[in-house]
């Protein structure tokens, strides 16, 4: 019987059924399937390394599209600026512009009345321009750049700028108000032509009007287009497009009248000043009154200089000087800017005798006319 026990017990440990009476209890393993030991790969995405070449590109093109303009908040708080941003007029704005030489650029009325809203300061770290109480009339492009200097040579880096346009928004003044209530704009066959009604709103639909006929001009986004920025852009000006034109702007509210501004076509080609010189006689008697004229027909909006070479000019003989300029229409609606400069010799004597050389000078490159003047 009690072998039978035994026999029993023995079975059942053989199979598994009774636990171990020392150690921990043994854990039902299965099979491995081949290969369980090995690691599994993680569905991780690996980035490829770039190369050293490509690390000093990426660099270099974030040095050249780097932005040092910021715009202060409120409680120190900084904000990187757009290509535009928009305020409420009667707002102050302050910018600062990374730095230790810093140079800026905002609307050019600002320093025509030197007004007292604007500040500059130039810190160590960066500068910082502040405008207080803006009005509509401040809306315009503001920007700044690095000015590394050696010696009395300063230069402009151009991968350390920064540039934003303020909209300074006033549902009063829908266009940026102008110095006069009348502007001359100048059409050139060569180059683009603006009129200049910029608007206070960005969102506010404007559209262009002809003055006589009473017509709206259309603008077909190619030959002409509408920027919030510049105005209306005449691609290609013709004489077709001359006369009196006004621009009229809507933003939810009563439309607003910009001011007039006369369209005059260029007809005098580019180049040095086309001068002619003429004289009051060829022949002048002692104590004559002789007076020498330079004449130049030019573009409406480029300016002309005159100098004279005269005989009695190494003794210093005094002569009297005079320039002028003023627009003329040539009857077709073309509009020629004529500039003169004057050559006055009081009591004619043998010193004055000689070559009265007139020397015009543009952008272009100068032009020289002579005559001369005898004895009687």
């Amino acid at each position: 019987m009690r072998l039978c026990v035994l026999l029993s017990l023995l079975l059942l440990l053989l199979q598994g059924a009774l636990p171990h009476v020392t150690g921990q209890p043994t854990k039902s393993k299965r099979p491995k399937e081949p290969g369980e030991n090995k690691i599994r790969p993680v569905n991780k995405k690996v980035k490829p390394k770039a190369s050293k070449t490509k690390e000093r590109e990426s660099v270099d093109s974030s040095l050249k599209s780097q932005s040092i303009l910021t715009q202060v908040m409120d409680k120190g708080h900084f904000q990187k600026l757009a290509a535009t941003l928009s305020l409420a007029a009667g707002q102050s704005v302050e910018l600062r512009c990374k730095g230790s030489n810093v140079t800026w650029n905002y609307p050019s009325y600002l320093d025509t009345f030197k007004d007292s809203r604007l500040s500059i300061k130039q810190l160590d770290r960066y500068s910082q321009l502040i405008l207080a109480n803006s009005t509509a009339a401040d809306t315009g492009e503001y920007s700044c750049w690095l000015q590394p200097c050696s010696g009395n040579k300063c230069r402009k880096d151009e991968t350390k700028t920064g540039s934003t346009y303020i909209f300074f928004t006033d549902k009063e003044e829908l266009f940026v108000p102008a110095p006069s209530y009348f502007e001359i704009v100048y059409l050139n066959p060569d180059k683009p032509a603006v009129i200049p009604c910029r608007v206070t709103t960005p969102s506010a639909k404007v559209t262009l009007h002809r003055e006589f006929p009473a017509e709206e001009i259309e603008t077909d986004g190619t030959d002409i287009i509408y920027d919030a920025k510049k105005g209306f852009v005449f691609q290609h000006p013709t004489s077709d497009h001359k006369g009196i034109v006004y621009c009229k702007a809507e933003s939810h509210g009563a439309p607003q009248i910009s001011i007039k501004y006369h369209l005059l076509y260029v007809e005098v080609p580019k180049g040095p000043p086309s001068a002619s010189v003429a004289v009051s006689s060829g022949r002048a008697g002692v104590r004559d009154r002789v007076r020498v004229v330079c004449t130049v027909l030019g573009e409406p909006d480029v300016d002309v200089s005159f100098r004279w070479q005269y005989p009695g000019q190494e003794s210093e003989r005094p002569v009297n000087i005079q320039n002028s300029w003023r627009l003329i229409n040539r009857g077709i609606g073309h509009t020629t800017r004529i500039s003169k400069s004057v050559l006055l010799v009081e009591d004619f004597e043998d010193i004055d005798v000689g070559n009265y050389v007139c020397i015009a000078q543009n952008l272009q490159g100068e032009t020289a006319v002579a005559t001369k003047v005898e004895l009687k």
